[in-house]
């Protein structure tokens, strides 16, 4: 007498949890069909009734239906398989992931051909070790500590600024990109096409530089710039004029670095007349606290790096369309990290700074070398 399988039930969570399986375009196939037949089943259709309207052996109803009954959902999902065992024991990956991080005798870093003649292993099997331990020999980042003494207080000054600004006042980020280089190509550039990137030759022809001033609001995004042929403070005063005319009623913080034309005589006599304005400046080789950084970089990658002027006055023109056309549609500039991200590297600067202490800079003194 052949088995009657069990009656399933389903709560409307499960029956939704089912549902969605099967609607998902996402789901594999194979839990698609399991939950198929355990919705089947519920529904009162026997074994065989589902076999033959899902097109599969009842054998394979009855093995997800009475998996279902004993796990429910998770019953439906492909038990973990042991797979073939490894070739290379843990011994040898340790071995492996010591010597990546040791630096070789006569290279500046491995490489994996080089590590796996080192440690006499296919380069396959070297590569796949390395993408597994996450470990990437060929990559390298850079850093900078701060000798700043007063890093740890600029840096929260100005974080402090992004997160909470202070009631009726705007928060600007202003610095100079200086060296814009006008280049023409010596070669007409070729077209982008199908299968072809745009092409141009590699020499080029240097028309001068222009530098760029510029200050950022972050809630808003808006740019006010100027394109001047130099940097030096009566640029820098005259731009501070325009921003605090485009600004003119609420206070302005404004964060800088410590280029002397910030910080000059001049500067501190521009700021007494200017009460409204109050300059922070971020610490000594950290220029990442600007997030001006930002919007230069933008700044390089939509607009410099392919264009091609054929004069100053071909860049400064093309300068002015584009921060017109960006001012347009702008976007604010959030700032993410709190205070608490930044523990681990204001611990760090102070070892650096307490075991690296600056040494005052000494004058040579003249010699005299007059013979008698």
């Amino acid at each position: 007498m052949p088995r009657v399988a069990l009656p399933l039930y389903l709560d409307a969570q499960t029956r939704n949890t089912l549902d969605k399986f099967v609607a998902s375009p996402s789901t594999p196939q194979s839990l698609v069909l399991r939950s198929r037949i355990v919705l089947a089943a519920a529904d009162g259709s026997n074994n065989q009734q589902i076999a033959a309207a899902l097109r599969i052996p009842p054998v394979t109803v009855g093995k997800w239906r009475r998996s279902f009954a004993m796990d429910g959902v998770e019953g439906l999902r492909d038990s973990p398989r042991s797979g073939r065992p490894p070739k290379h024991d843990a011994e040898t990956r340790r071995k492996l992931q010591t010597r990546v991080c040791q630096q070789p005798e006569d290279h500046s870093r491995w490489s994996v051909r080089t590590l796996a003649a080192e440690l006499g292993l296919p380069a396959s099997t070297v590569h796949a070790m390395l993408v597994a331990a996450k470990l990437q020999p060929h990559r390298i980042r850079t850093f900078t500590f701060s000798p700043d003494p007063d890093f740890e207080a600029k840096l929260l000054d100005i974080v402090g600024l992004y997160l909470n600004p202070p009631e009726n006042a705007f928060v600007l980020c202003v610095d100079e990109k200086p060296s814009i280089q006008a280049l023409d190509r010596t070669q007409p550039l070729l077209p982008l096409r199908a299968r072809k990137p745009r092409s141009w030759t590699n020499e080029y022809v240097r028309h001068g530089t222009q530098t760029l001033l510029a200050a950022l609001e972050i809630a808003t995004g808006k740019v006010v710039a100027h394109v001047r042929d130099r940097r030096t403070t009566v640029d820098f005063l005259s731009f501070m004029d325009d921003v605090v005319r485009s600004y003119p009623i609420r206070e302005l913080h404004v964060v800088l670095d410590n280029l002397n034309i910030h910080k000059n005589e001049a500067a501190k006599q521009w700021l007494l007349r200017h009460p409204r304005v109050h300059f922070h400046y971020t610490a000594t080789h950290a220029s990442w606290m600007n997030m001006i950084e930002c919007f230069f970089s933008i700044l390089t990658r939509q607009a410099l790096t392919q264009s091609v002027q054929r004069s100053k006055k071909d860049l400064k023109d093309f300068l002015v369309r584009y921060l017109k056309k960006y001012s347009e549609n702008p976007t604010p500039f959030t700032w993410t990290k709190g205070p608490e991200h930044f523990q681990r590297i204001i611990e760090a600067t102070k070892e650096y700074q307490a075991a690296h202490p600056k040494q005052p800079k000494q004058r040579k003194s003249k010699v005299n070398t007059k013979k008698d």
